[in-house]
């Protein structure tokens, strides 16, 4: 097939998968972030409706055994315990192996609460216009993996990678063509300026609680 072909072909996409990381060792937080409630929902649960919303399925990456309790779907991370870059990469061997017609994932983690469905809307639509291999926003603390579409081509070269022994996500994403959602794109879904936040410590995860308790009341 012919370079421009390819690229008209890649632009044909039927779906995006939608999967949500929960794979974590919540070392910093202290217990199970993945059940951690935010106004009387736990995240994982809140993160899959959210997902589900945007590409219409949501499957959850978790080692083996965990949050059959949510009743949604459970890939189990074929690299439970090496970071989340062995989640991306189990996202995209199931999704390839499930539908090759769902050529992009929306992968995105458990501990965002301040995502919103426009925005998964709006990046869904990006990667679908797009030949890169990932596209993924960059915050002023850097690139957002965990908030990213990812193609299933680019599984390869990012299995490959973690064999070499990477397991820092953003240095795996060199390996693949990577279009960048800047500040100017995704600036107009995040008005407060916590459109990227994550609860990584108990601190976080209070400041997250008070805030969407004072925007529900």
């Amino acid at each position: 097939m012919a370079s421009d072909e390819w690229r008209a072909a890649r632009k044909e996409v039927q779906g995006v998968a939608g999967y949500v990381m929960a794979g974590g060792a919540s070392t910093r937080f202290g217990f199970d972030k993945a059940r951690a409630e935010l106004n009387g929902e736990a995240m994982l649960a809140r993160m899959c409706k959210l997902v589900q919303e945007g590409t219409g399925s949501v499957s959850v990456v978790a080692p083996f055994g965990r949050y059959a309790e949510f009743g949604q779907r459970i890939v189990e991370d074929q690299w439970p315990g090496q970071g989340p870059l062995g989640g991306i990469i189990t996202a995209l061997m199931d999704a390839h192996a499930r539908d090759h017609q769902h050529a992009w994932c929306l992968i995105v983690g458990c501990d965002m609460p301040f995502l919103t469905s426009e925005w998964l809307a709006y990046l869904k639509d990006r990667a679908a216009a797009s030949t890169a291999a990932v596209v993924a926003p960059q915050s002023a603390l850097g690139l957002e993996p965990l908030c990213a579409c990812w193609h299933t081509s680019a599984s390869g070269k990012l299995q490959y990678a973690f064999e070499d022994g990477i397991r820092k996500v953003t240095e795996a994403m060199k390996r693949v063509s990577m279009e960048v959602v800047d500040e100017r794109d995704w600036a107009r879904f995040d008005k407060a300026g916590r459109l990227f936040c994550n609860m990584n410590t108990p601190a976080e995860y209070e400041e997250a609680r008070r805030i969407l308790e004072t925007e529900k009341g």
